[in-house]
């Protein structure tokens, strides 16, 4: 016999005694024991019974003296398990057992409370300022969740993330003096005519996988007994070797574990070492607690052993979830990381499985750190991390990158920017170089749009102040914004500056560009609850990114439009006053 098959008999027997026995709502340690009273005989474990046997012996309770208990269901884990084994449902609950939950039954995934950005009067706030994210794990996660048949909690979408998870095709620049091309464009909302959409755009220079500066790599690597999950340690160890085949002699790699206490498992290695990489991820086991905070000293202490001036210098930290051991404070962690990020060591964070996957820790961790976050949910989404876009999550070409837009109030009533919540910044922060904002990457894109409602438009949120000041500009009447971006090269301290106007003429129809990134837009705001897109639903959504998908040579785009069909799926429906069918 099996040892499985053992462990099932075994747990059949228990069911069996089990099944008429009372369960007293005290615990066992509160219940009175009568001196000198003898101990009850054991009960001796009869051989399983058929099913049919199972259920009339459940049927006829054994003597007991204590009061019955209500009845009360099994956890799900129990109930699944019963079933598979041909228990009978109505003997089970005729007689329950008192169970506990299992810990993957509980989840406690712990995502950053935001507001989405309100509208914005420009006779009000003619100012917005945020600093450019090239995060893309929200997207993902998302993706994890449709994919498993369930609709997201609304904090875990970050409208931003979902749009830069795609590349839009800019012009890149024409030489590096300048690290990034900027595009704009304006055109109708696709969910209201009377109100339109500014996209603008950043386009990083582009590297050659074998032009990357010569890169020092420390993985710090989750091995507690969590990560013991097929879509967790073992796609992690995955992941790491698709990127092992890419490394050079000049590079150096060393993987740093932490579970309970940090440990050295490769150190400093030579990139072309490519046997002593496998051979240190194929030893990575997991077990224990999470000692996380230690962990990360050790991976900078070992970043910065091995430093190359000039080079890529890097902590990447793949974990599942919290830091149950040893420095837990977030405020200690980000010092911690803020010290180190001094140094010119960055690090980028990867996200994996799921149930206790804690995104606002990872977020933090990588935002502190210089570096960008990203959510693996399969091998493919690890490729493309770590070798179809590895200059992009390696390579820095501009740090503090910051966009500023003033709106004209001659052309502009109201704006409303769709995500970066977490990367808003005060107004004076724009022109301040000690105040942090977020890195571009080689042949990274950013893009971030306003949804624009202009001047006299029927499609206002906002009435007007009754006695509001009523200013009119004193020259650029014919421009529609002004941009302005900041941005310092890696290693300088002082900020380089950017500026050009933005015409308000607004083309008649969007781009096949401007219709994805707007349809990947409405998808985010459509998970948050929909409240700015006036009824415009998920099939809509859907055609509009179905009829933009332009080339879609990796089958992302194709992706994302049946992930949208999922959670059209998925989504409660019900009628609006006109009876149309709207998803909520």
């Amino acid at each position: 016999m099996t040892a499985k098959a053992l462990l099932s008999t075994l747990l059949l027997a228990l069911l069996v005694i089990l099944a008429g026995c009372g369960i007293s709502k005290k615990p066992v340690a509160n219940m009175p024991v009568t001196a000198g009273a003898t101990p009850a005989e054991p009960v001796p474990v009869k051989p399983v019974a058929p099913t049919d046997q199972m259920a009339n012996a459940a049927a006829t309770p054994m003597p007991t003296s204590l009061p019955p208990a209500p009845p009360q269901q099994p956890a799900p884990a129990m109930q699944r398990m019963m079933t598979g084994q041909g228990v009978a449902a109505n003997a089970y609950l005729a007689h329950p057992m008192l169970m506990l939950p299992m810990p993957g039954d509980i989840n406690t995934e712990n995502y950053t409370h935001r507001d989405s950005n309100s509208v914005q009067l420009v006779s009000e706030q003619p100012v917005s300022t945020f600093g450019i994210d090239v995060d893309t794990g929200s997207y993902t996660n998302v993706r994890r969740m449709l994919n498993a048949g369930q609709l997201p909690p609304a904090d875990a979408v970050r409208a931003e993330e979902f749009i830069n998870y795609f590349d839009y095709g800019y012009t890149p620049p024409a030489d590096r003096e300048q690290p990034f091309s900027v595009t704009t464009e304006l055109a109708p909302a696709p969910w209201n005519a009377q109100r339109q959409l500014l996209l603008v755009g950043i386009q990083g220079y582009r590297v050659p996988a074998a032009q990357i500066p010569a890169s020092n790599l420390v993985f710090l690597i989750d091995t507690s007994g969590s990560m013991d999950e097929a879509d967790k340690l073992p796609l992690l160890k995955a992941s790491l070797k698709q990127l092992v085949r890419e490394l050079r002699k000049q590079d150096r790699v060393a993987i740093v574990t932490y579970v309970g206490a940090a440990g050295v498992t490769l150190p400093s290695t030579s990139g072309d070492q490519h046997a002593a990489i496998d051979a240190a991820i194929d030893s990575l086991r997991a077990g224990g607690s999470t000692n996380g905070g230690a962990g990360i000293e050790l991976a900078y202490a070992q970043a910065e052993q091995g430093f190359i001036k000039g080079g890529v210098n890097r902590v990447i930290l793949a974990t599942d979830g919290d830091f149950n051991v040893g420095t837990v404070s977030e405020a200690a962690l980000k010092t911690t990381i803020e010290d180190h990020r001094k140094s010119g060591v960055a690090l980028t964070t990867l996200g994996f499985g799921e149930g206790n996957y804690n995104d606002a820790m990872a977020v933090m961790l990588a935002d502190v750190g210089n570096g960008s976050h990203h959510y693996i949910d399969n091998l493919q989404e690890g490729r493309r991390v770590l070798v179809d876009e590895m200059s992009a999550t390696l390579l820095t070409i501009a740090q503090d990158v910051k966009i500023q837009l003033e709106f004209n109030p001659a052309q502009v009533q109201e704006y409303r920017l769709i995500g970066y919540e977490k990367r808003l910044l005060k107004r004076e922060d724009f022109n301040n170089d000690q105040v942090d904002a977020g890195e571009i990457g080689a042949g990274a894109n950013v893009t971030a749009i306003y949804e624009i409602t202009p001047k006299g438009s029927a499609a206002a949120r906002i009435d007007p102040l009754r006695y509001g000041a009523r200013s009119t500009p004193t020259e650029g009447g014919h421009e529609l914004a002004f941009l302005r971006l900041r941005y310092k090269l890696p290693g300088q301290s002082t900020s380089k500056l950017i500026e050009r106007p933005i015409a308000a003429h607004a083309e008649a129809q969007a781009s096949e560009r401007l219709r994805y990134a707007a349809a990947v837009a409405a998808f985010a705001d459509a998970l948050r609850g929909g409240k700015y897109l006036d009824g415009y639903g998920y099939a809509q959504i859907a055609q509009l990114a179905g009829g933009a998908r332009g080339s879609d040579v990796d089958g992302y785009r194709a992706g994302f439009v049946q992930l949208v069909k999922l959670a059209d799926g998925l989504a409660t429906h019900g009628h609006d006053d006109a009876g149309n069918t709207a998803a909520r």
